[in-house]
């Protein structure tokens, strides 16, 4: 897909509802709200609410803060 496609104009998050951002290097779909990317699988977006997966640079910090939670239970 490329960034200049009028489709770009009418697609949305199936989520939110909001608009995506081409993510050319990635070739996903991103919803910068949400956090979550949508695959471009052969030209076709993937836009099914279960294609969305969260932002790779989200989880290892809820995976810290998870740690860091789990420590303060213990004490």
């Amino acid at each position: 897909m490329k960034p200049d496609n009028p489709l770009l104009k009418i697609l949305a998050c199936p989520l939110d509802k909001g608009p995506l951002i081409l993510d050319e290097i990635g070739g996903a779909l991103y919803n910068p709200r949400l956090r979550r990317r949508y695959p471009i699988v052969d030209g076709i977006p993937q836009l099914l609410p279960s294609s969305g997966v969260p932002d790779a640079e989200e989880e290892p910090a809820a995976e810290e803060e998870q740690n860091a939670s789990a420590g303060r239970d213990r004490a």
